[in-house]
């Protein structure tokens, strides 16, 4: 499967899988799965309850969820549609920031025209051209859909350190709340502030860390990231992650 490369802010280079052609087309059908669900639903409400307010209007109303359905759970969700949460994709912008309303809200304007009009065929030539998993939308937003599944054989870092050390004892369950990208960053930054002495980096850190978290705790800002990592190594190696 094809990786991409992507310079964050901090200046540090994080590799990303792009999601498979495959999984976007089945993440797509499960989100449009869920249309027909809706419509079924709405059918069958109207039809017990007489509930149709008949002409225009009720042609309109059944349709609002799905229109604005992908870009308000993209916004919500932060990139993921719940067929896309199914299959652990999600949407980023390129230079590794978090998309925003406006990313997500070109990638939803283009879509009609790239999907809808034409069954898909459109984007999906796009993303198999494209070299970096994009559509359309995404060209025109910067952003591309990565997978957050673990790859086969994937070792968390740190792993084998605390494999090593026997009935090692997680000090913050918490950590499970991060992601595997989540803590990539967090271990380069870390890395990166430690060799820098880069204090301010080391607090902004740790600081993101807690509100994710919601940890609360006393220890210094590289200890506390430190064990951060520990934790989570522990936690995913045990298969609490």
């Amino acid at each position: 499967m094809s990786t991409i490369r992507i310079q964050t802010t901090q200046n540090v280079s994080l590799e990303y899988e792009i999601a498979s052609a495959g999984d976007r087309i089945l993440a797509s059908l499960i989100d449009y799965g869920l249309y027909f669900v809706w419509f079924i639903a709405w059918t069958l409400l109207n039809g017990e309850y007489h509930l149709s307010p008949g002409g225009r209007a009720g042609q309109v109303i059944p349709m609002l969820p799905t229109t604005f359905y992908m870009l308000a759970c993209e916004v919500f969700f932060n990139g993921q549609t719940l067929g896309k949460k199914a299959l652990s994709l999600r949407v980023v912008r390129l230079d590794g920031t978090r998309a925003g309303l406006g990313d997500y809200l070109l990638r939803w304007l283009l879509r009609p025209i790239e999907i809808v009009a034409t069954s898909g065929v459109v984007a999906l030539v796009t993303i198999l051209l494209n070299g970096r998993g994009q559509r359309l939308g995404d060209l025109a937003a910067g952003t591309t859909v990565i997978s957050l599944k673990k790859r086969p054989g994937y070792a968390t870092p740190l792993a084998g350190e605390v494999a090593a050390i026997a009935g090692y004892q997680p000090v913050f369950a918490q950590a499970a709340a991060l992601s595997d990208h989540d803590v990539a960053l967090i271990r380069k930054l870390l890395y990166h502030g430690s060799k820098q002495e880069n204090y301010m980096l080391l607090n902004e850190v740790a600081n993101k860390v807690k509100a994710i978290t919601g940890i609360q705790t006393s220890l210094q800002d590289e200890p506390f990231l430190k064990t951060i990592l520990r934790d989570h190594a522990h936690l995913a190696v045990h298969g609490s992650v």
